[in-house]
């Protein structure tokens, strides 16, 4: 292309430019909007839901948590020595009260109740009561041993007395009478050791039933019984082992009821009361259970200004366990009108929780001090009104944002 004809086509081009300008600013004059369009502002606008904080009655509570315990725990041992011959429960197995847990072999103790009933056998016949039987009571008088020593007083009185009326006669001389008085004092001392004699034999008697009675229990103590319903928690014994008196079989625990124990802070103890009722909930479990207030500490515990009750957790299924971390709600007051938001209305950020409300098409944050999740929803304890709007949902919504409300 040669210079004469590059200079020709910058004119055109030129032309061409003139005329869509003119055009332009033609219709420019012609209409009210401005050349360069300002975009307009609710095409920016966020759009949103609100909801009103609405007046829910609740009942008021006071929040604590703690541990489960059992309401008896203890470790079952013998009573008597001997070889466990057999054992019927293991770690978690459910007894009730009398049932049979374990045996001493009773082999031995079944020997010294035969050898017992032998010799309250031999007592009661010595004082001539029949050989078996519970009736041990004896007319001292009628024993032959009492009756033996009773004639014989009785012949040498006679003949004391015969004695006597010959020496007043002058029919005798002083030695006959004086041997009669002397058969005389014998008789009588032979009759008084005869009738303690007898006694003694009646105390003998009430020891070998005694005896009998111990080696009774001694046989019964063999069998190691539960004194409660609840479960076993560890097993400390095994068949054929020998143990001493004392020595540890089974751990039982009773596990209805249980007994929850929380610290309640001292600002809110004075509002605890014995019988209240405590709804809490236990780790892993979304049941809901509920107990009593049964104990309260008669002193705060100076370490960190708590006040330690106990509740009782009724338990009857085995659903709850000792030793469970609890979370509970002592209701102090029914009824309770509270400020409650749903729950996704709530921002919490590095530990602050606020609420975003819309004044003037602006979102607004709000800080607020929540207390209590009731469903899903939460209470308000500080910083909004019952009928104060907030954002459902808010997201990455800041304050300062121009919002569109949607309801």
């Amino acid at each position: 292309m040669n210079l004469s004809n590059l200079k020709s086509l910058t004119k055109k081009l030129a032309l061409t430019t003139a005329l869509i300008v003119g055009a332009l600013g033609t219709s420019a004059c012609g209409n009210d909007t401005p050349a360069t369009a300002v975009p307009n502002s609710e095409t920016q606008s966020r759009q949103v839901r609100v909801v009103a904080a609405a007046q829910t009655e609740a009942a008021r509570v006071v929040s604590a948590s703690g541990t489960l315990a059992a309401d008896d725990q203890f470790v079952l041992g013998t009573k008597v020595v001997g070889r466990l011959g057999e054992i019927h429960v293991d770690l978690g197995s459910r007894v009730k009260k009398g049932q049979a847990i374990a045996r001493i072999d009773p082999s031995d103790y079944r020997l010294r109740v035969e050898q017992a009933d032998a010799a309250l056998q031999q007592s009661r016949v010595r004082l001539g009561l029949p050989a078996a039987g519970n009736n041990d009571k004896v007319d001292i008088e009628q024993t032959s041993l009492v009756r033996q020593a009773a004639a014989v007083f009785k012949e040498a009185r006679l003949s004391h007395d015969r004695m006597v009326e010959l020496w007043e006669r002058k029919l005798i001389a002083r030695a006959e009478l004086d041997t009669a008085v002397s058969q005389l004092a014998v008789a009588e001392g032979r009759y008084q050791d005869a009738i303690e004699e007898v006694r003694n034999r009646q105390a003998v008697l009430v020891q070998r039933r005694s005896e009998l009675e111990i080696a009774g229990q001694q046989l019964a103590d063999t069998a190691i019984v539960s004194p409660i319903d609840g479960a076993v928690s560890e097993r400390q014994a095994a068949v054929g082992q020998y143990l001493p008196a004392g020595a540890p079989v089974v751990t039982l625990v009773r596990t209805h009821p249980l007994r929850l124990r929380l610290a309640v802070p001292e600002r809110e103890a004075r509002l605890v009361r014995v019988g209240q009722t405590v709804d809490l909930t236990v780790e892993g479990d979304p049941s809901k259970y509920q107990g009593r207030v049964a104990r309260l500490s008669p002193a705060i515990a100076e370490s960190n200004r708590t006040l330690m009750i106990e509740a009782e957790v009724p338990n009857g299924q085995g659903a709850l366990r000792p030793g469970s971390f609890a979370k509970a709600d002592i209701v102090i007051e029914s009824g309770q009108r509270i400020v409650t938001v749903p729950q996704d209305a709530i921002v919490n950020f590095a530990g602050i929780e606020k609420v975003l409300t819309v004044a003037n098409l602006t979102a607004v944050e709000k800080r607020v001090r929540t207390g209590r999740r009731i469903d899903d929803r939460v209470e308000i304890v500080e910083g909004l009104a019952v009928g104060d709007e907030v954002v459902v949902r808010p997201g990455n919504l800041v304050g300062g944002e121009p919002v569109q409300v949607i309801r």
